[in-house]
């Protein structure tokens, strides 16, 4: 196995002292139920940590490179930059779901819940490498794969709230605030999917599902606004 994850270490450009560790950050907590006996622990501690490290190399890039910008949009720009989506793209872009240990279940799941995986062992990558190398090598690694992205999402304009959009815009056109209400959620309290419904004065104007209830919503925000359902209500009232 250390074989296998000695190409990815040439791959990311990260050479672990201590071998364990990132192989340990790609160990899913189901690969643990089929292999009772492996050596290692699952990952979580270290997307904990991770998550942790990760927002404050991306704060400090933030703070120190971009002197004037104020404070909320900074905050925009890091919300855009360590959601779920972009993490797991930033992942499956590297490759690593062929260094993924998960159960013969988990390798079956696709769209969201695999992406899902894919950026909490993101996380864990960095814990692990904050833990082996410090925080100079994992913030290096950040900016060349995660970072870099950032110039599309400002240019594309991915950073901008579309709850606070659409809010701006049904009040602008119609005088109502929408509100939103929580159609289901599935999944173990670790790993909760969410399918969040919009409304407007009761009617339904989009619809969005996530890993979490600001996901859903704002996948719903998204939908309303692709659509301008809002705008159909106004014309029959």
């Amino acid at each position: 196995m250390e074989e296998k994850f000695g190409e990815l270490e040439k791959e990311i450009g990260v050479e672990f002292e201590n071998k364990n560790l990132i192989i340990q950050a790609f160990c899913h907590r189901s690969y643990l139920n089929e292999n009772p006996d492996f050596n290692l622990g699952q990952n979580e501690r270290l997307e904990f940590l991770g998550d942790a490290v990760l927002e404050l190399i991306v704060t400090s890039y933030l703070y120190f490179n971009y002197p004037e910008k104020s404070e909320g949009e900074l905050t925009t720009w890091r919300a855009a930059l360590v959601n779920t989506k972009e993490i797991g793209d930033t992942a499956d872009k590297l490759g690593l779901e062929r260094f993924l240990l998960l159960s013969k279940g988990e390798k079956r799941e696709k769209g969201r819940a695999r992406m899902c995986i894919l950026a909490n062992t993101f996380e864990a990558l960095i814990g692990a490498i904050y833990l082996d190398r410090g925080y100079e090598i994992a913030a290096d690694f950040v900016e060349k794969n995660l970072i870099s992205r950032l110039p599309r999402i400002v240019e594309l304009g991915l950073y901008r709230d579309p709850k606070s959009e659409l809010q701006e815009k049904t009040q602008e056109d119609v005088g109502i605030t929408p509100n939103y209400e929580v159609l289901r959620a599935d999944g173990p309290d670790h790993q909760k999917h969410f399918i969040i419904e919009v409304f407007l004065n009761g009617e339904s104007i989009g619809q969005g599902e996530g890993w979490s209830k600001k996901e859903a919503e704002e996948e719903a925000a998204k939908e309303a606004l692709s659509k301008k359902a809002w705008e159909k209500l106004k014309s029959k009232h």
